[in-house]
């Protein structure tokens, strides 16, 4: 059963523990008010749960310049504890992390199906 997260009024979300990797499911905006408690949030469960992680992206309406910092330093921090982390996207999200051209580096996927198989073949 998938657990509320207490984010911003802005940003909303749950987490789910799944195998060895938690899904969280956001929704709302990604930007310079809800950045701090995003990345402190997400980065407290990086460091107390499993360290593979998905972000569920596809509600999220708008993502700025500090958000997309959040994600790289999230990606950052999963991986330095030796995981990783995908992002399920959707139009408006992909087309912002293409513009600086970090698709790759924060592996972007097309739904949770495919992170989840994704993270299988890792």
């Amino acid at each position: 059963m998938p657990e509320q997260l207490n984010l911003t009024v802005s940003l909303r979300g749950t987490i789910e523990i799944k195998d060895n990797c938690q899904i969280f499911r956001l929704t709302g905006l990604l930007d310079a008010f809800s950045e701090p408690t995003f990345r402190k949030v997400i980065g407290n469960y990086i460091d107390n749960g499993p360290k593979n992680i998905i972000l569920v992206l596809a509600q999220i309406d708008f993502v700025d310049s500090s958000g997309l910092g959040a994600l790289v330093q999230l990606v950052k921090q999963a991986q330095t504890a030796g995981g990783t982390v995908q992002m399920v996207s959707n139009p408006r999200v992909t087309q912002t992390v293409k513009l600086v051209r970090l698709e790759k580096f924060l592996s972007l996927q097309p739904s949770l199906d495919a992170a989840l198989e994704n993270l299988k073949a890792s």
